[in-house]
């Protein structure tokens, strides 16, 4: 197969894309066009078994489950909690409230696994009241945007299941993989907003009450429900005694306790939740299949192959090879969500990167963040989404509040080159 045909069959892909077909179904036409034109072998067995295999697969139960714990929690005051128990805390940092927009999506992100529902649950509690408190709309947007991508990093995530099917890598390490680049992007977000406000101190409004450290305990005891779930989901995962499937049971049995403890579990949420996490997952299932199917014909095509020699001829080190994938998935994310991404790239990649000695654990880690910057840029910004939704400004004025948050997260992914222990030393040193 010639590598112009190649192209060709990726062409029709974003044409068959940009005409608004779904993406699953744009995959599987790709698929059986690339077998019909390419190879002697009729496509429909394949696919058959393809998408059968995808479907039954015991590791993909996580996916479903952690999404409908996402869609319980949204439902409950799960988040108000959380800046109630974070801001008196928060009084005499350089600032102040606006740490409450990147501690809550960070401390959300490790009981959602949602970048959009990050985004939106944090969003509608602190956005009123940083409004009302008088806190400059760049910032409170700009943080917002750019912290609810944790929710892409912060295990558990929706996103590294994915990728994890894809790849065949483990999910387990996975989610030990994103814990310290989670830290280390909350870390470097906070790092902006103190550096910022201390260039800005007049912009920042005076803390209102000042609380005493007894104060500040009873109101910490907001946090307790989130801090409890977070340690039965990933303690349950960190110290091997549940696979990430039953750890997303546990999350998704938690959730439904805390929400029965806050009187919001009634029928109607529950139907709600439910339904809301089927329609989900059924979108993203429809997509998995797609690829499953179009991994199976690309094998059969030789499309691997023949892409792994020419970008060998381009002669790409490491480290240029990372580059190159980096601009290609922001590309990518102007006109896709971070799940498409994943599952259109990594049955053509992963031989490639395979080859050129990258650890496919550390590359999704790098995967993750790199999508994370896709969040943030338009016209296809799920984040941007979120908070026009909430805000009602333009998505050309969120993209630039943003703006900081983007670079934030290109020297991330400069950090995590540097230094890959970031990803690789703690499922090194958790998981044999």
């Amino acid at each position: 197969m010639e590598i112009t045909s190649a192209f060709a069959l990726i062409g029709l892909m974003l044409v068959l894309l940009a005409g608004g077909v779904w993406i699953g179904l744009a995959l599987i036409a790709i698929g059986v066009l690339g077998m019909l034109g390419f190879t002697t072998r009729m496509p429909g067995d394949g696919m058959a078994v393809a998408i059968w295999g995808q479907g039954s697969s015991w590791t993909l139960t996580a996916l479903p489950l952690f999404l409908w714990m996402g869609e319980i929690l949204f439902r409950t005051k799960l988040s108000e909690d959380m800046f109630k128990g974070l801001s008196p805390w928060l009084e005499r940092l350089p600032g102040r409230l606006l740490h409450t927009n990147i501690i809550g999506c960070t401390l959300f992100a490790a009981v959602s696994g949602s970048s959009a529902a990050t985004c939106a649950t944090i969003g509608k509690i602190t956005l009123p009241e940083l409004t009302r408190r008088g806190y400059p709309e760049s910032m409170v947007l700009g943080t917002l945007a750019g912290a609810g991508t944790l929710g892409l990093l912060i295990p558990p995530s929706i996103i590294m299941i994915v990728y994890g099917v894809a790849a065949d890598v483990s999910i387990a390490k996975l989610f030990i993989g994103g814990v310290l680049p989670g830290v280390l992007l909350a870390s470097l977000f906070m790092g902006w907003v103190v550096l910022w406000s201390l260039l800005n101190k007049d912009r920042i409004p005076p803390a209102e009450l000042k609380t005493t450290f007894a104060e500040k305990l009873h109101a910490s005891r907001n946090l307790i429900p989130v801090i409890l779930l977070i340690g039965g989901v990933l303690g349950s995962i960190y110290s091997g005694i549940a696979t990430a499937t039953e750890a997303a049971g546990i999350g998704v049995i938690g959730s439904l306790i805390i929400a029965a403890a806050q009187k919001s579990l009634t029928r109607e949420s529950f139907v709600a939740a439910l339904m809301g996490a089927t329609r989900l997952y059924c979108m993203i299932a429809l997509i998995l299949a797609g690829s499953a199917f179009l991994t199976l014909a690309m094998g059969y095509i030789g499309l691997p192959r023949h892409l792994a020699e020419w970008i060998a001829t381009l002669n790409l080190g490491p480290g240029m090879l990372l580059i190159a994938l980096a601009a290609f998935y922001i590309l990518l994310g102007c006109f896709l969500d971070g799940i498409s991404i994943v599952v259109l790239t990594m049955a053509v990649l992963m031989p490639t990167i395979q080859t050129a000695g990258i650890d496919p654990l550390w590359f999704g880690i790098f995967v993750v963040v790199v999508v994370e910057m896709a969040q943030v840029t338009p016209p296809v910004g799920f984040n941007l989404f979120v908070l026009q939704g909430l805000s009602g400004r333009q998505i050309t004025t969120l993209a630039k509040y943003a703006v900081p948050y983007f670079l934030l997260m290109v020297l991330a992914v400069v950090l995590l080159y540097v230094f890959p222990g970031l990803v690789t030393w703690l499922p090194g040193n958790m998981i044999g």
